[in-house]
Order: structure tokens, then C-alpha cells, then sequence
């Protein structure tokens, strides 16, 4: 097979990966056991690759920037890097193994996402490695595709894509053109879907083989066909071509968010949780010795907007919010008042308020442009997390005065390990070279930065005004039919009558009496393949508030998490709508989840979990054939 075949048969493969594609771990349905299981075996095919001990050594993977950090906490000779860039794909993927013995003990390089247990707003348990060391989301995509890739690599050499591109295409051909380019508005959302990499893919349940209903849209969303296809174009590409791709992008990026390039600058990343990892760090490189930064956060976080600041500050604060999950202002600027105006705190001066564009499980949406009037007229800074936010409404960061923003690729159906962190100019205290570094870790994801720009250009293409008409749709249908479930319970807005209705994104939490959030997200995979997500959805501290967990019971699961590390503690289950979901979908939903709470025609799971784990296999096979 010639160098070009062997790209062709690198897409092929993971082009199967991205057709049952979710986000790895915690996640109910078939879709993400099966990508939690490529992206764990992927660890395994490296260790096989670089000729090391399993039961020894552990592979963590990050992007070049937090790979090259965390070797340098590492004893000389106890780990070996190997990245896609030693082998000429633009991937981003960076993968050290360590030797397990010689990990670090203490707090993570970056935290955030995944890399604990459980925490409060005092405590935090770690995870064990190597998911302690990988903070956020990782490529997972691009970590099987360079997976994929050793195994060729092994087979046929080191240089096997070092080719020179048949044709080569213009950036603009790349992010502008495609099948579906005449195309806008509702005609292309309809069309769109046509063209979902998951559509028509049947899995096992206990109904049989059914089409798989992906209802997991917030932890991490699927691509479609012209994305897909600007990520294969780009692997064809030389360098001259990649580096127009980053640069459009970028301006693509700016017209997207409303952040001239004038004004902002904008930087690629691994994920949104590096990204806030970085203004964190930022902040930490400030040098007042009259004043001591604090920064505000909001109990609606992601532990990716609460972690970092919790080692980079001298204090933070939460705000807390409203039944339907909405800050209360008069708090927040008490708050700004009482440290920046009336100086009541000594040194402290709150320097940045941190917030999510919208609720990763309620799914509330504040009013961001009130809250950065306030948060400036107290001389601080606003950070935004727009990981719930970016595919779902329309963000203006001059117009609204957004200081920071944050988002990832793979929340707006470009699932290629590419964050992004837009930044007023001026604000980042970083040496030249430091910050040289952290633009260049980014930019070796080409690939990701190539999906992100088409993704962008379709969502406006669509409009999002369109896209909000569609979502509150499915929400109030949803809304609807949970009312009339027995014992369901719906947190934040439950009522499309509710006056908070129109700032609420597609995500819907809830429990139902008589069952943990585990149990319904299972029986809804098992029973008609619906995938979900269930537990605390690395936001700990909202949804054990939403629960009523009262701080004598949190005391004791911190001491019953470090005895049983296994044991699972009481969440919510999470519904997330995207492009692609339809009525049909919802309506399945609420027959699925009415039947599991009328406990009606009980099955045994164990023929259908069999067969579930042969799906598994089989789809692996294809991958790692």
C-alpha cells in the first residue's frame, strides 16, 4: 500500500470511531462505552508501540504545552513523549508514558474536569492517575487517530506521512465549500442532519437493534460530513496551506464571537479547561504587592471554572443563585462593593469574576452583558466559560465587554481536541516566550482548528436565532412530558410558562424517586438505546446544592469516598439536546422514562448487556482491525 492509501485507510478507521462517537467516560449509552473503550486501548496500543510494561508504566495524554510541563516535574529517564508532530500529522496529540511510581504527588499542573473524585467548596479528592492528570476533555478523536497511526507507523515506517498532497486547496475551499454551501437557514438545518456521522447507526438493546438516540449533546456534541471532511483535507495539506487554515480560522473566530482581531486576541488550546487554567496562571503572574487578587465564581460552575482559581488566588468567592438557576446581581455587586469600593477586606481586591455562559446541568443562561456592566464598574474584569454557551446562543464579548472567553471545539460539533481562549489585548502578563509557547502547543492541532472554523461557519449559516427557535422546542416538549411522570423531578426552569424559559439551553436535569441516576441512565440505554449522562457532571457543588445535601452529609461522603473509592454518590440525571435531535427522539424519551417509572415489564438485562459488549468489540475491531 502507497503512502496515499495508508491515509485513506487512517481516515477510513477513524471515520468508524466518529460514527459511534460521545465523550469518554460517565456516560450511559452505547456510544460512549464504546468511544470510552477505544480511547483506553489507545493508551495500551502506545505502550505496545514504544515496547513498555503495562502493569509499570502509564500513558497520559495532553496537548505539547501541559506534556511538557508535567515532564518537567519528572525524574530524568523515568517517561517517554511521543507525539503526532514526530510523525508530520497535525494533530495536537501529545502522549508521555511514566513510569507509575514516579508520579507526581500533590495538585494536578492543571486541574479541572475529570481529574477528581469529588470536591466541595473546602475539600477535593483526586482522581487516580491517569485521569488525575488529564484535565477537561481530551482529543479523543485525535488521540485514536494517532493511535491508529503508530499501528501503521509500525507496520510501514516511520515517514509513511510525509507525502506530498495530490491536490493542493485553498483555505478557502477548505473552511467555505461543501456539498451543502447553497444552502442557509432552515434548509440547511434540515439538510445538515442528513449529513450526522452517528445517523442511522443501530445498536443492541433490549427491544432489539434500534437506531441510537444521542441525548448527550453537553458533554460532548457529534460532527457532521463537511466538518469531517475539512479535517481530511487539512491532513492532506502542506504546512504554507496549515498555517492560512490558523489564521482564518482565527478570523472566523472573531466574527463568530464578536471579537475584533483589534481588540482581542485569540488563542488555541487543548480544551476550555486549559484555557481557564491559563488566565488562572495569568493571574497568578500579577504583580501588585498592594493588593491581594480574589475571584468570584458562581455555584453553577464547572469544576474547570472553580478548581484553577482555587490555587492561583488569595480567595474565592460564590455567588448563589435562584431556583432556576440564576445569579442574583445584588449579590454580586454587594460583593464588588464591599472589596473594591469600600476596600472592607484589607488588600483584597476582586480582579476577575468568572461565570458560565450557560449551565452545564441546568442549563440557565445569564444575562451577560448586565453582568459585565457591574462587574467593570467595580474595576474588575469578567471571564466567561462558553463551553454550554458557544453552539447554542449568540455571544458579542465588545459589545456585551467580555474581558475573557473561553470554549472548546467539541461543544459545537467539531469534536477534534481544539479549545479556544479569546483574550482582551493587554491582559496577559506572560513572557514572550512563555506565551510563544502556549500559541504554538495549539496550533499543532491544525486538524481541530480546520473543524472548528467550518463548524463556525455552518452554525452562522444556519443562524442562531433558528437554532434557539428549534431548541426551545424540544425543551418545552420535554418540559411537558416529565410533568406528567410520577415521580420525576426537574431542577432549574420546568415550566415553558416560566419566565426564565427563553435563557435556558437545551439541557435538562432530573431525578426520579425510587432510583439513583445511574439506574435510569442505564435502563435508558439498555431499554431503547438512549444515551444520557448521570452523576454530579463535574459540578459538584450546584448539583449537591440542588439536591439538598446539607454540609454534615457532604463531611461524611468525603470520609466514604476515601474509604470506598468505588461508591457511588447521589446525582442527576442530564438530557442535552443538539442539531441533529428531533421530536421523535423527545417523544421516545418520555415513553422510555414513563415506563421505568411505572416499573413496567421488568427485564432482565443480562442477554442485552452481552450483547452490548460484543458491539463493543466488533466496533473496535474496526478501528484497531
Amino acid at each position: 500500500m502507497n503512502n496515499t492509501g495508508l491515509i485513506d485507510e487512517l481516515e477510513g478507521r477513524v471515520h468508524a470511531a466518529l460514527e459511534t462517537y460521545c465523550n469518554v467516560h460517565r456516560g450511559s449509552g452505547q456510544f460512549s462505552i464504546v468511544t470510552t473503550h477505544l480511547y483506553e486501548k489507545a493508551r495500551d496500543i502506545i505502550l505496545e508501540y514504544l515496547g513498555l510494561d503495562r502493569g509499570k508504566y502509564v500513558v497520559i495524554f495532553g496537548s505539547p504545552l501541559y506534556t511538557k510541563s508535567l515532564s518537567a516535574e519528572l525524574e530524568p529517564g523515568s517517561f517517554i513523549i511521543v507525539s503526532s508532530k514526530d510523525f508530520s500529522l497535525p494533530l495536537g496529540v501529545s502522549s508521555i508514558a511514566v513510569y507509575k511510581r514516579k508520579l507526581p504527588k500533590g495538585v494536578p499542573f492543571y486541574t479541572g474536569g475529570g481529574t477528581t473524585t469529588i470536591f466541595s467548596p473546602d475539600w477535593i479528592i483526586w482522581a487516580n492517575s491517569p485521569d488525575r492528570f488529564e484535565a477537561g476533555t481530551p482529543a479523543i478523536i485525535n488521540v485514536i487517530a494517532f493511535a491508529i497511526a503508530l499501528q501503521l507507523i509500525k507496520q510501514n515506517g516511520n515517514e509513511i506521512f510525509l507525502i506530498q498532497p495530490e491536490e493542493q486547496l485553498s483555505v478557502t475551499e477548505i473552511l467555505y465549500r461543501d456539498k451543502l454551501e447553497k444552502f442557509t437557514g432552515p434548509e440547511l438545518f434540515e439538510e445538515l442532519k442528513l449529513t450526522f456521522t452517528g445517523r442511522g447507526v443501530s445498536v443492541p438493546t433490549a427491544e432489539g437493534i434500534r437506531p441510537y438516540i444521542n441525548l448527550d449533546n453537553s458533554a460532548s456534541t457529534p460532527t457532521f460530513e463537511p466538518v469531517w471532511k475539512s479535517v481530511s483535507q487539512t491532513l492532506r495539506q502542506p504546512l504554507n496551506v496549515q498555517k492560512e487554515i490558523i489564521e482564518e480560522v482565527r478570523s472566523i473566530c472573531a466574527g463568530a464571537f464578536g471579537a475584533p482581531i483589534n481588540d482581542y486576541d485569540i488563542i488555541f488550546t487543548s480544551n476550555t479547561t486549559e484555557a481557564i487554567n491559563l488566565v488562572a496562571e495569568n493571574l497568578g503572574l500579577e504583580s501588585n504587592p498592594e493588593q491581594e487578587p480574589v475571584v468570584v465564581t458562581t455555584l453553577l460552575e464547572h469544576s474547570s471554572n472553580d478548581l484553577p482559581w482555587r490555587f492561583k488566588t488569595s480567595e474565592l468567592k460564590r455567588l448563589s443563585i435562584d431556583n432556576e438557576g440564576f445569579v442574583k446581581k445584588d449579590e454580586l455587586e454587594g460583593l464588588l462593593s464591599s472589596y473594591n469600593q469600600k476596600n472592607l477586606f484589607g488588600k483584597k481586591r476582586i480582579k476577575i469574576v468568572a461565570i458560565s455562559g450557560a449551565s452545564n446541568v441546568l442549563g440557565s443562561i445569564n444575562n451577560l452583558e448586565e453582568i459585565s456592566n457591574i462587574v467593570h464598574s467595580y474595576g474588575a474584569h469578567l471571564l466567561v466559560d462558553a463551553a454550554q454557551l458557544a453552539g447554542h446562543r449568540k455571544t458579542e464579548m465588545l459589545k456585551w465587554g467580555i474581558d475573557y472567553l473561553a470554549f472548546s471545539a467539541h461543544k459545537v460539533y467539531a469534536p477534534f481536541g481544539t479549545g479556544v481562549l479569546i483574550v482582551r489585548k493587554g491582559l496577559l502578563n506572560f513572557k514572550t516566550e512563555d506565551l510563544k509557547q502556549i500559541k504554538s502547543s495549539g496550533e499543532e492541532n491544525t486538524a481541530g482548528i480546520a473543524a472548528l472554523g467550518k463548524a463556525l461557519v455552518i452554525l452562522q449559516r444556519i443562524g442562531f436565532d433558528l437554532i434557539v427557535e428549534k431548541e426551545k422546542a424540544l425543551i418545552s416538549r420535554t418540559l411537558l412530558g416529565m410533568s406528567q411522570i410520577n415521580g420525576l423531578t426537574v431542577y432549574g426552569v420546568s415550566d415553558s410558562a416560566s419566565a426564565g424559559f427563553n435563557r435556558k439551553a437545551g439541557v435538562i436535569a432530573f431525578t426520579l424517586k425510587g432510583f439513583m441516576s445511574d439506574k435510569v441512565a442505564k435502563e435508558l440505554s439498555i431499554r431503547r438505546g438512549i444515551g444520557i449522562r448521570n452523576g454530579c457532571h463535574c459540578a459538584h457543588i450546584l448539583v449537591k446544592h440542588i439536591l439538598g445535601v446539607k454540609p454534615s452529609l457532604e463531611r461524611f461522603q468525603k470520609i466514604i469516598a476515601r474509604l470506598f473509592p468505588r461508591i457511588k454518590f447521589p446525582g442527576v440525571a442530564r438530557v442535552s439536546f443538539g442539531l441533529e435531535t428531533t421530536i421523535e427522539d423527545v417523544d421516545t424519551l418520555i415513553d422510555v422514562l414513563g415506563k421505568i417509572a411505572g416499573k413496567a415489564n421488568p427485564i432482565s438485562h443480562k442477554e442485552t448487556e452481552k450483547q452490548i459488549k460484543d458491539y463493543v468489540s466488533a466496533c473496535a475491531k474496526r478501528v484497531y482491525s
